[in-house]
């Protein structure tokens, strides 16, 4: 066996591999997207139970088996020999959690196994951070955005797609998986984005300014969550996403149970 250096890292799924162990998605900063066998991890007395959190920034060991032979692969599974906290820690508010578990779920959709993506780690990181203590919306546009850009499917932002024409900032513009940005036209431009909401965006992206690109965001609104979503549906290949469908069955629940509620209070005249 050998050992990979200890790193950052964060945990994105977990599955059961046996009665006492984990099979873990992790997204490390040197390594990328890994698999991980964490053996013993669920027994009671494990001190992971308490670091394999979803969320959380924690450091890794890892060991992985030798190629078989000169000039062979080396197996794509790594075994965890030890994982710990590094913090900061900031627990998501229970409202924004099927948020950061969509967020996982795009790493795992869009990023391939044992491709480093260093700048995006950090990204991922400022998301959370985003998520915990400031805008929901802003943190997952920002990421939506940067992860598009590090996957190589984000077009460029500051000018059209095909006549490559610098963007007229009062003018209208629509992104699409088929033609890029492109201008919008005047019959058809009903939630489009005026050009300089795209040229913010794409300013922030290339200072890769965290907080600068949550504000521009924010001022685009809605169409621009529209946009993105329809761009990432494109490559996917898919508009199903379990941690959107798990968000709304939750938010039916919810809705069903006020519902029921209010008719309880309307008809006895007191809460029930």
């Amino acid at each position: 066996m050998s050992r990979a250096p200890t790193q950052p890292a964060y945990v994105l799924h977990q599955w059961d591999w046996s009665e006492t162990s984990l099979v873990l998605d992790l997204f490390t900063r040197d390594l990328g997207r890994i698999a991980v066998v964490a053996k013993g991890a669920k027994r009671p007395y494990s001190q992971l139970r308490s670091v394999l959190l979803p969320f959380q920034r924690i450091a890794v060991s890892l060991t992985r088996p030798r190629p078989p032979s000169s000039g062979g692969d080396a197996s794509e599974i790594h075994t965890l020999r030890s994982a710990e906290f590094i913090g900061p820690l900031a627990a998501l508010p229970p409202e924004r959690l099927f948020s950061g578990f969509y967020l996982n779920e795009l790493l795992m959709k869009l990023l391939a196994r044992h491709d480093p993506h260093e700048q995006l780690f950090a990204a991922y990181g400022q998301a959370l951070a985003t998520l915990a203590w400031a805008d929901e919306q802003a943190a997952l546009r920002a990421f939506e955005l940067e992860l598009m850009r590090e996957v190589g499917v984000l077009p460029e932002l500051g000018r059209t797609t095909t006549t490559l024409r610098a963007l007229e900032p009062a003018a209208p513009y629509r992104l699409s998986g088929e033609a890029g940005l492109a201008e919008a036209p005047l019959a058809d431009f009903q939630g489009a984005l005026a050009g300089e909401h795209w040229l913010a965006l794409a300013q922030a992206l290339q200072t890769q300014d965290h907080t600068a690109l949550c504000t521009a965001a924010l001022a685009a609104g809605p169409a621009l969550r529209t946009q993105l979503r329809a761009l990432l549906h494109y490559h996917l290949g898919t508009s199903r996403l379990r941690s959107r469908d798990a968000m709304r069955d939750a938010r039916a629940l919810l809705d069903a149970a006020s519902s029921g509620d209010r008719l309880s209070i309307s008809a006895s005249g007191n809460p029930s």
